[in-house]
């Protein structure tokens, strides 16, 4: 079984790409990110700024 825990991202689509840095850089959960990055495309600045907008799930 693969250590990486976040297995189900492939590294090489942009957008998956910037779901898992979300989710390693702030307290976003997977789902969260990948809403946020289907709603306003991979522009890792302008993600990291609205997640700091948002609370966790929880």
């Amino acid at each position: 079984m693969p250590d990486d825990k976040h297995e189900w991202l492939d590294p090489d689509n942009k957008h998956e790409a910037e779901v898992r840095y979300l989710v390693e850089h702030t307290d976003l959960s997977p789902n969260q990110a990948k809403q946020l990055v289907a709603k306003h495309g991979a522009d890792r600045a302008k993600l990291l700024d609205i997640a700091k907008t948002m609370k966790a799930e929880g």
